[in-house]
């Protein structure tokens, strides 16, 4: 079992983020009415990123695992990992469910330096896990801008 570990914790913790940010995601008329830039993704591409993006990650959690050259490092990887997935669904969250994008908008950089941070821990002892999270990082740049335009064009939000 001690060779599927970190397999099986990668993989469950990846489909969990997955699962509730899914559920927070709601696109129904409020995200249908919203103004979006031209440049946006289609709805349907949003699936298959994500889907790639949490594969990536996942390998990047498991090759990060196997070369950790300390308990101290392989932790402090993990917790980078949770508070990942945590402000990736507090991101869904709060944009979605909340109808907040200009909150989203205030989080998304804790989220962008949360890939950031991953990256340069992982690049102490595994590059390769670390390069497999530039995809991760560029999304969410662009996760970010299509946010601020997003703002730009439908705010101001919280009022009835």
């Amino acid at each position: 079992m001690s060779r599927w570990r970190p397999i099986v914790i990668a993989a469950g913790s990846a489909l969990c983020v997955a699962v509730l940010g899914g559920l927070m995601t709601d696109l129904g008329p409020w995200y249908v009415n919203l103004k979006q830039p031209a440049w946006k993704p289609p709805d349907w591409a949003f699936g298959p990123i994500w889907t790639t993006l949490f594969a990536l990650a996942a390998t990047a959690g498991v090759i990060g695992w196997r070369r950790a050259p300390s308990s101290a490092q392989r932790e402090w990887m993990l917790m980078l990992f949770a508070a990942n997935g945590f402000l990736n669904v507090l991101w869904s969250l709060l944009f979605f469910r909340l109808h907040r994008p200009d909150w989203s908008l205030l989080e998304v950089p804790v989220l962008w330096l949360s890939v950031l941070a991953l990256m340069l821990l992982l690049s102490r002892f595994a590059k390769l896990a670390a390069w497999l999270l530039a995809p991760y990082l560029v999304w969410v740049t662009i996760a970010a801008a299509l946010n601020w335009q997003t703002v730009k064009l439908n705010g101001p939000f919280g009022s009835a």
